[in-house]
């Protein structure tokens, strides 16, 4: 590293993230300001159906001020690992319990001003049971779709949210490679 961080502070302290901002200096002599939004990550959920569908979810996203269609998805509680908060998405979100889970990848979301790591999950052997939604996820609609819809959905921009697109670029290529064995 270049820099020595001379000082750093939260300067916000929230439900879903906080801000901290660190006042460095290079080797140079020069200062500098990094603002990092500190976030604890979260897990996404490639679900798939014993019909080869993969569960996704249309809701309202306030931020945008529309709906729009994700993979099931949630920010980890605080020490939850990933794989619980997987489930607990999964059946929170859909009603669905997975026989089988294993991660496939994660991902970091913004490494330029955010340190949230994102981690794929990839769900099987579903059992359905019932949804325990949230309030603000009390909209939420389920879609079941093949990976061609998918592809052809994200072609088209209507999915456009990264982690989804993200999950299935790593599902993708977990199915090329095991026909590739």
């Amino acid at each position: 590293m270049n820099f020595e961080v001379n000082k750093s502070e939260i300067i916000f302290e929230g439900k879903v993230f906080s801000i901290q901002v660190d006042k460095i200096i290079y080797k140079s002599g020069n200062p500098g300001v990094r603002e990092i939004v500190r976030h604890p990550g979260g897990a996404v959920i490639i679900a798939v159906t014993d019909e080869n569908k993969i569960l996704l979810v249309n809701q309202f996203r306030y931020p945008l001020n529309k709906k729009i269609y994700e993979l099931p998805a949630g920010k980890l509680d605080k020490n939850e690992k990933p794989v619980n908060c997987a489930k607990r998405e999964l059946i929170e979100e859909t009603g669905y319990i997975a026989g089988a889970i294993e991660k496939i990848g994660e991902i970091y979301t913004s490494p330029g001003f955010c340190d949230e790591v994102l981690h794929i999950y990839l769900a099987k052997n579903l059992i359905l049971g019932e949804h325990k939604r949230e309030e603000g996820e009390q909209g939420m609609e389920i879609v079941e779709a093949d990976l061609s819809e998918i592809e052809m959905m994200i072609s088209d921009g209507k999915i456009t949210d990264a982690k989804t697109i993200c999950g299935i670029y790593y599902y993708k290529n977990l199915i090329i490679k095991k026909n590739d064995s």
